[in-house]
């Protein structure tokens, strides 16, 4: 019997979550993920060095037309989570859509969404342990301390809060989003007052004048802000943490919910009106891509310490990524391991129900990161965000697909919808998927950045294919293992 044929068979007389068969890999996690940890992990997966730096280069790249990227994006990307989220509460899992790609498109599935999301934060990591060091490097007290020892560090330490137990990474992220809203209140806070007083900001007084007198929404013309549409989807990674986090968590019929509909509002307030505010405060072309956006504001009205304040933010929002990246590949590496696509130590956990042997892995890939900070201090961050984008766009069309096969399913009686649904299906998927692909061809306009990053697509398939012919028979076995518990 093949194993489609197994799992239809199980699923079509079970109603709910709670009854659906776990996956694998989920045996074994503690359930110590709190409602305030989830929704903190949602909001800082919305939020991150994609705002807080990012957002300058980009502002002078595209102008104002920024803030229409980050609301197109922005609703692409709900729908991704929104669909992951309705996937959770059908069948709760820490393997997520690695899980949900083994169910709906089979083990080669699987086996693609899990090693692209894995290139996805293992490339992410060494961009944000080389955003750290650079960051760190803004004191002087560090300025002598070589690039790549810096990484190193945040790394042991980032390594160490996760290892200890799922409960400290959710505190640590629980505070990490605290400071990055924090954060972003108060500047909105003071962007709006400046704009009621009309108090001027490097010379000139705030308002719509500002955007009509330099070049209007489109200062530059369309072209530029579809190139920055990568950058913008980089910015929004992370959402999907949403859905490894509720695995670790007692109720996830009650936080998922909550957690996956705050989004929306979140990505209007703190990305699109952050934006807004920036354009109607100050030229695009007074922003730049080496320094904040919101540290060139606050330094043209002469707030003291506001370049320290906002790196000291930056430097917590790249820790936050660390962090959320060795959490999420290593659960999704054991949910693999277990189905015989990932190395066997992967699948391993220490007693605090840490899946250890799949983070190690991917700080492994982090210490290559090391490396080529001590090589190539100054191209390393370029390098690797060029690379993550791929995996990035890549994991969010999986989980459409398998939103679009899991809904099929559904209406053939086969598996039955939870409350919680994406609107709009089919449409909605087929358009976030068809956006999100227009998106990677579209890099093609880009010959120093986006042409490049497309050229390593075939060296990134033919790895795929080789690594499958090498597990292959691994996970076959695996499979037959799992037909033959089913079966009992």
């Amino acid at each position: 019997m093949s194993k489609d044929a197994v799992n239809t068979a199980v699923a079509a007389p079970r109603t709910d979550a709670a009854q659906m068969p776990a996956d694998a890999g989920d045996a074994g996690y503690s359930k110590d993920l709190k409602a305030r940890h989830v929704n903190m992990i949602a909001i800082g997966g919305a939020i991150g060095t994609g705002l807080f730096l990012g957002a300058g280069g980009r502002l002078h790249n595209a102008g104002p037309a920024l803030a229409i990227a980050y609301l197109v994006c922005g609703i692409f990307a709900f729908f991704v989570v929104r669909a992951l989220g309705e996937l959770v509460l059908y069948r709760p899992s820490s393997g997520s859509f690695v899980s949900y790609a083994r169910e709906f498109l089979g083990e080669k599935g699987a086996y693609v969404a899990g090693w692209m999301y894995f290139l996805n934060w293992s490339t992410t990591g060494i961009a944000d342990i080389t955003a750290i060091a650079l960051y760190t490097h803004y004191w002087s007290l560090f300025t002598d301390i070589p690039q790549w020892v810096l990484a190193l560090a945040a790394l042991a330490v980032v390594l160490a809060v996760n290892l200890i137990s799922v409960k400290i990474f959710g505190e640590m992220e629980f505070w990490f989003a605290i400071i990055k809203v924090a954060t972003l209140v108060g500047f909105m806070l003071i962007g709006i007052f400046l704009l009621a007083t009309q108090h001027k900001v490097g010379g000139q007084t705030p308002g719509l004048d500002v955007i009509t007198d330099h070049g209007g929404v489109f200062p530059h013309g369309l072209m530029p802000v579809v190139l920055v549409m990568q950058g913008v989807i980089f910015a929004y990674a992370a959402l999907e943490l949403v859905g490894v986090a509720a695995g670790e968590t007692a109720e996830p019929e009650k936080v998922v919910p909550r957690a996956v509909n705050s989004i929306m509002w979140r990505v209007g307030l703190f990305y699109v009106g952050s934006v807004v505010l920036l354009a109607l405060l100050l030229p695009g072309s007074v922003y730049s891509a080496d320094e904040s956006p919101f540290v060139t504001v606050l330094s043209k009205i002469g707030v003291e310490g506001a370049g320290d304040v906002m790196n000291l933010v930056v430097l917590t929002a790249a820790m936050s990524s660390l962090n959320s990246g060795l959490y999420s590949t290593g659960r999704i590496l054991r949910s693999m391991a277990m189905a015989g696509s990932a190395p066997k130590f992967t699948a391993r956990m220490n007693r605090s129900q840490v899946p250890y042997g799949g983070i190690l892995l991917t700080c492994a890939v982090c210490v290559l990161g090391v490396g080529l900070n001590y090589l190539m201090p100054a191209q390393a961050f370029e390098i690797v965000l060029n690379v993550a984008s791929l995996g990035i766009i890549s994991t969010w069309v999986i989980i459409m697909i398998c939103h679009l096969i899991f809904v099929r399913r559904a209406k053939a009686g086969l598996v039955a919808r939870p409350s919680f649904r994406l609107p709009g299906s089919p449409v909605t998927e087929i358009a976030t998927i068809a956006f999100l692909l227009a998106t990677l061809a579209l890099m093609w306009n880009d010959p120093e950045v986006g042409r490049r990053t497309l050229l390593l697509i075939p060296v990134i398939a033919a790895m795929l294919v080789a690594g499958w012919y090498a597990i292959r028979r691994r996970v076959a076995k695996a499979e037959d293992q799992e037909l033959a518990n089913l079966t009992k």
